[in-house]
């Protein structure tokens, strides 16, 4: 559905703004009448749709908006009006990106809307999945409920991602020290060198020529190659606007050995969880499996459950649609159709993002365990690659002088 832009006045003559769904300006204008809004102005809206995980965006982190749903929950808990709540949430909050979007929030809700309608109308902060669940749990008199789950989620999100970059941490260092000690011994040690062995006209073993070779490509060529990099993700960057490109890399990714299967079980777990939750929140199948497929940012995994939503919309059960496909492991399915059988589909799915996270955990442990002795070999072979080269010329004159 196209998004618009509106400005617009309530009745006491203060004046709004925001974005909202609909199918021409001039349905925008009779929604608006309905929250008692006045348009002057209804425009398309040419932002692009953000992409990546919708419970998030860029511009506010995770663990923000995380505390932001936990402390929500617990004023909501407390019997505080959301009025009052997001008063409460903005005047604690510091000077950032999340107090004006809670500052937004909280006019929305000065005017009449609901709690999912004002949150609805900041795309770029609460993503489908999050207004969603909101919604859910305000139309079933939950919303204190849903909030605690949402912030358990995200809560657990974070974990995740704290985890995965502490245990980058030491390969990206080791990675970046190998590097500079490379760089720094071709750009400036061998080029010193290499004037020894010139004067002495002798000749030079192939690793010692391919090592000075490629001293001079790097002393001499540099910019060409910084050129070559940054061509390349400039064309990386456009190529990444059509699905297609996208579509294909995803699907590289997926078949990488080690890491290929790491994301397999991250996009399971994320996926098994976020369904469980819209579920248990009271969101319909088929749309919990259409804003749970949003939620998926692998492209194959995308295309895949828009076939699964349409076929759960002409009556198939939810594990027939996933059964014999390579993206779904067996237990998953068989959880799903023990869950289907025992009307508890989202307890079980619930119970398989879990275990799904910590298969993910223990994965990346062990995979950072060989990963990091492998990093220090490779180091070293590298350093000794150049240290040979230097040294069978050095030891080639001793011969020559004895």
């Amino acid at each position: 559905m196209p998004t618009y832009r509106y400005k617009a006045y309530a009745a006491g003559g203060k004046t709004s703004s925001g974005v909202m769904e609909a199918e021409s300006p001039r349905e925008a204008q009779s929604l608006l009448r309905e929250r008692g809004l006045y348009a002057t102005e209804v425009t398309a809206d040419s932002t692009p749709p953000p992409s990546g995980v919708s419970f998030f965006r860029r511009g506010i982190t995770l663990a923000e908006l995380s505390l932001m749903t936990r402390r929500l929950a617990t004023l909501v808990g407390s019997s505080v009006p959301l009025y009052e709540a997001m008063t409460t949430l903005y005047e604690q909050e510091t000077e950032g990106e999340l107090k004006r979007t809670i500052s937004r929030v909280r006019d929305k809700l000065a005017q009449g809307a609901n709690l999912a309608t004002a949150l609805a109308a900041e795309p770029a902060v609460f993503g489908e999945s999050y207004v969603s669940m909101v919604a859910a749990g305000e139309a079933g008199g939950a919303l204190e409920t849903i909030l605690e789950r949402l912030a358990e989620f995200l809560e657990d999100q974070q974990a995740v991602k704290s985890r995965i970059t502490a245990a980058l941490a030491y390969p990206v260092l080791m990675a970046l020290v190998g590097g500079g000690v490379m760089l720094f011994l071709l750009g400036f040690v061998i080029p010193k060198i290499v004037v020894i062995f010139e004067q002495n006209k002798a000749a030079l073993p192939l690793i010692t020529r391919l090592l000075i070779r490629s001293s001079n490509l790097l002393r001499e060529g540099w910019w060409l190659l910084l050129l070559l990099v940054a061509a390349g993700l400039f064309a990386y960057r456009k190529l990444m606007l059509h699905d297609s490109f996208r579509l294909r890399r995803d699907r590289l990714l997926l078949a990488l050995p080690v890491a290929g299967t790491l994301l397999k079980t991250l996009i399971l777990s994320r996926f098994a969880r976020v369904l469980g939750l819209l579920l248990t929140s009271g969101v319909p199948v088929i749309r919990a499996t259409e804003i749970t497929g949003d939620v998926v940012v692998n492209r194959v995994y995308r295309n895949y459950l828009r076939n699964a939503r349409e076929k759960l919309a002409e009556g198939a059960g939810f594990s027939q649609t996933l059964k014999g496909s390579e993206l779904f492991p067996p237990l998953l399915v068989h959880m799903i159709a023990v869950g289907e059988k025992g009307g508890e589909l989202e307890k079980m799915l619930l119970k398989a993002g879990i275990a799904f996270e910590k298969e993910f955990d223990t994965a990346v442990t062990r995979s950072m365990s060989l990963l990091e002795p492998l990093l220090v070999l490779g180091m070293g072979v590298a350093v000794g690659t150049v240290v040979i080269a230097v040294l069978l010329p050095i030891f080639e004159l001793n011969q020559l002088v004895k």
